[in-house]
């Protein structure tokens, strides 16, 4: 698969909550790094994400290919999250991708974005 249809792929299965699809695009031992959610992996941090999730939608805005040859990829989009209790924020987001060494799957992304806005709502999650 083309990096740009894989990365089409995985904001896809986001959007859809789809735990196995987006689990097929990593290897099995993936990490995840999330400003909210911490350092996990990544059948662990989807699960929680979806079960904290009411809907989701995301806008590409932007990929980026290593140009050196490396094996990572980043998409920039903005991120519409509806939590379970029904609270919505907005963000613009960007998700660093490491990639296998034939581009097929995810090894590792680190999630970057701006949490001040909402964590405090995002917290009020965990003890509902």
């Amino acid at each position: 698969m083309a990096i740009q249809d894989l990365c089409r792929a995985y904001l896809e299965a986001l959007n859809e909550g789809d735990l196995s699809k987006v689990l097929a695009l990593f290897v099995a031992d993936a990490e995840v790094s999330s400003p909210l959610y911490g350092v996990r992996p990544a059948a662990d941090f989807y699960r929680d994400l979806f079960s904290d999730t009411n809907r989701s939608e995301t806008r590409l805005k932007a990929v980026f290919e290593h140009s050196d040859g490396g094996a990572s990829v980043a998409l920039h989009f903005d991120y519409d999250w509806v939590f379970k209790s029904g609270q919505a924020v907005s963000f613009e987001c960007v998700d660093i991708f490491e990639m296998t060494p034939d581009y097929q799957r995810f090894s590792h992304l680190k999630i970057i974005y701006d949490t001040a806005p909402f964590r405090s709502d995002f917290e009020q999650l965990s003890v509902e």
